[in-house]
């Protein structure tokens, strides 16, 4: 099994990644985790702003933000994401949530196709709150069909540059195994997940029943987002969760 960090005063333990961003997030016996969506995209600084205010509201402190969810106007190339990801993770430190570098936070960021926003900027974001007897939650951050922490995506893509029906199922194949290895980080699996998020401007169905209908995914829903992952020359990506309370706020 994966090994998990607990989050100093977050009430979450977290899968290690890259400096970025965590691979998933899971609440400590206690507590559970609590997501929050914007009716739109509300931009970086702005959204940090808000987030801080409600955490601030629910009276836990900053150090209780565990996972979000991001929308950008395009995919990054690599040294654009490299420069994105230096703005982005400024903030986490000077709230002292990487602790030694290392950050905690799980994070999805995506390309909407259709009206994208003007700026990169949070769609929703993730906390820990005080709860007894809560049912276990986690977060697993998105992933593209390319394993992170190699120095860069395109080396290392699955069928880099391919979009044929046989290679977006292998891409999908890698990206369903890195789902399921993280979830087993926290004991987590398919039958136990509130919420699954597919994002790709692909055509899915060759292999939506084979492959996603095989794993129960269904059971719950898929939500399929007309997204593009966030680095150039990626093709499809996912996240899941299983959070029992969600509430959607005013942008």
């Amino acid at each position: 099994m994966i090994k998990t960090v607990e989050a100093p005063n977050g009430g979450y333990r977290f899968i290690p990644g890259v400096s970025q961003y965590s691979a998933g997030v899971g609440a400590l016996p206690g507590y559970a985790l609590e997501r929050v969506r914007f009716t739109r995209p509300v931009p970086l600084r702005q959204g940090f702003e808000r987030i801080a205010q409600v955490l601030k509201d629910a009276g836990r402190p900053l150090s209780a933000f565990a996972a979000c969810e991001l929308r950008s106007p395009a995919p990054f190339t690599e040294a654009g994401f490299v420069a994105f990801n230096e703005v982005y993770i400024g903030t986490l430190k000077a709230w002292g949530l990487m602790s030694d570098g290392v950050n905690p936070v799980a994070r999805s960021n995506v390309c909407p196709k259709i009206d994208p926003p003007s700026e990169p900027g949070f769609y929703a974001f993730t906390y820990a709150v005080p709860a007894a007897n809560a049912p276990s939650s986690f977060v697993v951050a998105g992933s593209g069909e390319a394993p992170e922490g190699k120095g860069n995506y395109r080396d290392h893509a699955v069928r880099l540059g391919d979009t044929s029906p046989a290679a977006m199922l292998e891409k999908a194949q890698w990206v369903l195994g890195e789902m399921e290895r993280r979830m087993n980080a926290f004991g987590g699996d398919w039958s136990q997940v509130t919420a699954t998020q597919l994002y790709t401007v692909h055509n899915i169905y060759p292999f939506i029943e084979s492959e996603l209908g095989k794993r129960g995914i269904f059971k719950q829903g898929l939500t399929w987002h007309f997204n593009r992952p966030p680095v150039q020359d990626l093709e499809y990506e996912m996240d899941c969760r299983r959070v029992h309370v969600e509430r959607v706020i005013e942008a």
